[in-house]
């Protein structure tokens, strides 16, 4: 039968292919969460009665306490998405600190970034020879290199440290960066914050505290997220370093030179790992060196990668929300860190009734019971312990980790150990 016969409803017809939903761009939830996180604070801030919360020495602090974390979990990145667990960030850190009070005390600030750049890279090579060449499994290398940064950093103490300090575990003092304001903004904003106006006087504080004292070295790593991001996502080196991540196998035979891309990968985020160092031991609130000053950054670091699943932009997110936790124990002390829980109350309460819209009644129901347990422990107690305040930025890692791993995807081959062929 010929078309021109056929009965108009026994007409073949073509069924467009649905339209896929426009996902919202990177940056637009990247800006989305900052606003969200600004109203939760500034919130928080007026129903505890709690200033300290988004004023600007806590800012201040939060970001000198970021900066390590931010850079050791740029270090993973560069080398988990090459196909390489580093757990030896932490260790690479550590040499950091050494190299850069070793260089910084007779050299100065920039000497001590480049020293620790170095001996982080030096760590990293290690990493690298053991887990690329020899096929070592990268948790275990990644242990010993902890264990060894540790231990060389103490003997190297001891031997040039102790004759100029009188100390086997601290350095001398070393010179620090100098600062720079944009003081007609700082002035005005300060101005604003003074006011204590509710929701303005927040946002003044947060803005006052990220264009006050702002030192070079946080420039520069913000210029290294920036870079890693065009680096690793915008050329045609990235792509082929992302392919050893992904499927090495795959790159190889399309002739990527896999042992050469996870070599340059990985140290470099021993390098950077050190100038994550170097950002300890040229914090102003530090006077140089110390035995276990890294206390756990290079694992919080690692956290922070995961948190950001895996991407520059998340990583940083991940790096203020630690560097925050840090910052408002150090500074304000139990009582702020009590009104932070507070916050915690009311984001669990947020993300209920989300669940309910979306009827998923068992994350609401869990959510409900957090909620619970939190406000209950808010209620019943007057300030939060030094000794609990203190570990704040661990057990935010814990929770953030525990929330977000659902959600996760880390690089198909990550960890995986390549042999050639």
């Amino acid at each position: 039968m010929s078309t021109s016969l056929m009965n108009p409803s026994e007409a073949p017809t073509t069924v467009p292919p649905p339209r896929k939903a426009r996902r919202i761009p990177g940056w637009a939830v990247g800006a989305l969460g900052v606003a969200g996180a600004v109203v939760l604070l500034s919130t928080t801030s007026y129903l505890t009665d709690v200033p300290q919360l988004t004023s600007t020495g806590t800012i201040q602090t939060a970001v000198r306490l970021a900066l390590p974390i931010l850079l050791a979990a740029l270090g993973g990145l560069w080398a988990e998405r090459a196909g390489v667990v580093n757990i030896g960030l932490e260790g690479m850190m550590i040499m950091g600190t050494w190299g850069a009070a070793w260089a910084g005390y007779q050299w100065g600030p920039w000497a001590a970034l480049v020293s620790a750049a170095v001996f982080g890279a030096l760590g990293g090579l290690l990493h690298a020879i053991a887990t690329v060449t020899f096929g070592v499994n990268h948790i275990v290398s990644g242990v010993a290199i902890n264990l060894l940064g540790a231990g060389l950093t103490k003997y190297l103490s001891t031997l040039i440290f102790f004759p100029l300090s009188h100390n086997p575990r601290e350095s001398p003092a070393v010179p620090k960066f100098d600062t720079y304001s944009a003081s007609g903004l700082s002035d005005w904003l300060g101005e604003l914050e003074a006011q204590q106006r509710v929701g303005l006087s927040d946002v003044a504080g947060i803005l006052r505290g990220l264009v006050t004292g702002v030192s070079p070295l946080t420039m520069l790593a913000i210029l290294l997220v920036i870079g890693s991001y065009l680096v690793l996502w915008r050329t045609r080196f990235g792509l082929r370093l992302r392919s050893c991540g992904e499927n090495p196998v795959a790159a190889e035979s399309l002739g990527v030179n896999v042992y050469l891309y996870k070599y340059i990968a990985v140290i470099s985020s021993g390098a950077l790992a050190g100038i994550g160092g170097a950002a300890l031991v040229l914090n102003p609130g530090q006077p140089g060196y110390l035995e276990g000053q890294t206390n756990g950054r290079g694992f919080i670091g690692l956290a922070a990668m995961i948190f950001g699943n895996w991407r520059p932009g998340g990583l940083l997110g991940g790096a203020a929300l630690f560097g925050y936790a840090d910052g408002l124990q150090l500074r304000s002390g139990g009582k702020t860190f009590l009104a932070l829980i507070y916050g915690a109350v009311l984001l669990l309460v947020v993300i209920v009734i989300w669940q309910l819209v979306r009827r998923r009644w068992f994350a609401a129901a869990f959510g409900i019971l957090a909620a619970g347990l939190l406000y209950a422990v808010y209620y019943s107690v007057d300030e939060v312990p030094s000794e609990l305040t203190t570990y704040a930025p661990h057990l935010v890692t814990l929770v953030v980790l525990a929330v977000a791993s659902q959600r996760l995807r880390m690089p198909a081959a990550d960890g995986v150990v390549y042999r050639r062929g």
